[in-house]
């Protein structure tokens, strides 16, 4: 078969499909008028005597009533379907006179292939690209259509007008900071490829109808308060739920066909190119991700967003290939021209999808402020690495203040009461189990009676308050979580693991206080599995000791609470529309910015997780304070520590067989190769 011969048949396959989905409709539609030709029938029987009666009387009475409420309902049911706000992709537009060699080589690319070009052009902060109609009134004015020779024929190169928009064109930023341009114009041929079929009236009508179904669903879920609203979207739901259930076959065979036509004709463009073009793609994707979850993510807890993104992923796929020996082809691309040359600006572009990149994956702000604004890459070591790991020190001497631990450890000196990672090594330390000798003489230079003879602490240590330290420590004091007098490690972690449960929940809008009432327990929280978290807390602390599963409890509350007092500053934000000029700000008035954030990145960390975090930061600080290392950036790892301008040895092993064992001998051997001296007090923010 000839490749013209397989655009024809997918796209009479997409045909065909419209036309089933329009039948839908067409039935829904008579169903609807049923009622009321049964009431004509009547009513005209009985005015000229043939159906005459009291018995006809009562059926017309009854039919003409029931005609009028089912065609009211019909009626409400059309509207919201067609007045209803179908869902659109956050994106940042890129008006053509800020990138017209892009704009130029998409309508190029649109006449080798015989196809509308897309109506507008626009980025989105994710490794793929798509069409999207964006003609709903609720979108704004149409855009207007270029081309005087009007649309082309389904089957027929020539081309005729047609009043159907062609949709927009969207495309992952990342794409336009790695490819190159060619790199680009193949993998945007199959894209482009599909405003072809989408032109067609049929395939753009039954497009148009299941997205109203779409919309009228949620609306429907939305749900009201009063019964009679309730009851209205109730009955649109269903309505609306079964209509697309009659559609959903017929609907994802349409986009098959249309997707085959598509690709069947672009098969004439840059073909080889395509092959190569690809693996480019699956480059970007994972190097995107990492970009995202290991450098972004730190920055973002922060309140800071890193305002180059797509640059720093393409510095992130370099060191890929640095890395990787099947990558080394890659490194030869960059002498050719990339694609973010087709933009005028690509730095105010850059920054704009790195803005919406924080709000989908982050849930923050719409616009720079005290509390978020933006971090260049040269400030990323010192102001979200080094501040990262400071931060996460003091909460960590924070909760064991709560928890009532000493603040001199073994070897420290008189009088010393900074944060030191000697105190936390030692409270994490598995006790020796005491041998059976005889009770000693007390005397000055023997420890108190029940005192570890390593350690210096007693067991009441861990969640007893002493006279010399019941106060907390003011610089890194929290008052907000005391620990309760007599309870053991494992309360205290049970304790913990409510409260980061209970907090964590509040954050995202508690369901009991929403009803006034406080004193009812809120059900555990669900992973995105579904399974409760409080029941994965505890699996998850079961490995480690029972200090660390306190320890590890009251970091999850304490950031359990943090995150509850910083959620709201995102949420409910509307985003700023475009402004003049370049016109790249986030397309404010296409998407509901309320339930953010939209695409989160990673399941809530575990207990054991956030331990092993707080513990690393600890150890950095103290390298960087007592030999002299510093924050570094690694564009796959993120965060890393350096010495000597080179980065350190790989710290989780020793980390975690303090966390799950309490053995702190392979920490301690890492410490002394590097000179660190865990006795000596660190600064912390």
């Amino acid at each position: 078969m000839t490749a013209l011969g397989g655009v024809e048949m997918g796209a009479l396959a997409a045909r065909t499909r419209a036309l089933a989905v329009l039948r839908v409709r067409s039935r829904a539609l008579a169903v609807a008028l049923l009622p009321a030709a049964a009431a004509v029938i009547l009513l005209v029987g009985g005015s000229t005597g043939h159906l005459v009666g009291g018995g006809w009387d009562v059926l017309r009475w009854v039919v003409s009533v029931l005609a009028l409420f089912v065609l009211l309902a019909a009626a409400g049911v059309a509207l919201v379907v067609a007045r209803a706000e179908p869902a659109m992709t956050p994106t940042v537009t890129v008006p053509e006179e800020s990138a017209p060699e892009l704009y130029r080589m998409v309508r190029d690319l649109a006449d080798r292939l015989d196809v509308p070009a897309p109506s507008a052009i626009a980025l989105t902060p994710d490794c793929d690209s798509w069409l999207e109609d964006r003609t709903h009134p609720l979108h704004g004015p149409p855009p207007v259509d270029r081309d005087d020779d009007g649309l082309p024929g389904l089957g027929d190169p020539a081309r005729r007008r047609s009043a159907v928009a062609a949709p927009v064109l969207v495309i992952g930023s990342p794409f336009l900071w790695w490819m190159r341009v060619g790199e680009l114009r193949a993998v945007l041929a199959p894209v482009v490829a599909g405003t072809g079929p989408s032109a067609h009236p049929d395939i753009a009508a039954a497009r148009r109808f299941i997205r109203g179904l779409d919309a009228a669903v949620a609306v429907a879920s939305a749900g009201r308060r009063d019964p009679l609203s309730r009851a209205a979207c109730a009955g649109l739901g269903w309505v609306s739920r079964l209509l697309l259930r009659s559609c959903r076959r017929h609907a994802t065979e349409m986009e098959r066909g249309v997707a085959a036509a598509a690709a069947e004709r672009a098969q004439a463009v840059d073909y080889g190119l395509r092959i190569v073009a690809q693996e480019q793609v699956g480059l970007a994707y994972a190097g995107w991700d990492r970009l995202l979850t290991r450098v972004a993510l730190p920055a973002w807890r922060l309140g800071r967003w890193p305002s180059r993104l797509d640059v720093g992923v393409v510095a992130a796929l370099t060191e890929l290939s640095r890395r990787d020996r099947l990558a080394e082809g890659f490194a030869s691309r960059l002498g050719e021209r990339p694609a973010c040359d087709l933009l005028e600006e690509p730095g105010v572009v850059d920054e704009a999808v790195s803005l919406l990149a924080a709000r989908l994956f982050h849930g923050g702000p719409a616009e720079t402020r005290p509390d978020w604004s933006p971090v260049g890459w040269e400030d990323y070591p010192e102001e979200v690495v080094d501040r990262s790991w400071r931060t996460d020190a003091a909460r960590l001497h924070r909760v064991l203040d709560t928890l009532g631990v000493r603040r001199t450890g073994a070897g420290t000196a008189p009088g010393t009461d900074g944060p030191t990672l000697a105190r936390v090594l030692d409270h994490l330390t598995t006790p020796d189990p005491a041998p059976a000798l005889a009770p000693p003489t007390a005397t000055d230079a023997d420890p108190a009676p029940g005192t570890h003879p390593a350690t210096g602490t007693t067991p009441a240590d861990t969640h007893a308050p002493h006279a010399d330290h019941a106060t907390p420590h003011p610089a890194y004091a929290d008052h907000d979580a005391p620990a309760g007098d007599g309870d053991d490690l494992a309360g205290v972690a049970r304790r913990g693991a409510r409260d980061a449960s209970g907090d964590g929940q509040a954050s995202h809008g508690d369901h009991a206080a929403s009803h006034g009432d406080h004193t009812t327990p809120l059900p555990p929280r669900a992973d995105h599995h579904g399974t409760p978290a409080d029941d994965e807390d505890d699996d998850d602390l079961a490995g480690t000791t029972a200090r660390g599963a306190a320890l590890a409890a009251g970091l999850s509350a304490q950031l359990a609470r943090e995150e509850a007092r910083e959620r709201p500053v995102g949420a409910g934000v509307p985003s700023s529309p475009p402004g003049p000029g370049a016109g790249t700000g986030p397309d404010a008035a296409l998407w509901d910015d309320r339930a953010l954030p939209l695409l989160p990145l990673q399941p809530p960390r575990t207990g054991r997780e956030i331990l092993t975090a707080h513990i690393t930061a600890m150890v950095c600080c103290a390298a960087m304070d007592t030999v002299g290392a510093a924050p570094g950036l690694d564009w796959l790892d993120g965060p890393a520590l350096l010495l000597d301008g080179a980065r350190t040895a790989d710290l989780a092993p020793s980390v975690l067989s303090l966390v799950e064992t309490g053995d702190p001998g392979p920490l301690r051997a890492w410490m002394t190769e590097l000179g660190i001296r865990p006795e000596k007090p660190v600064r912390l923010v």
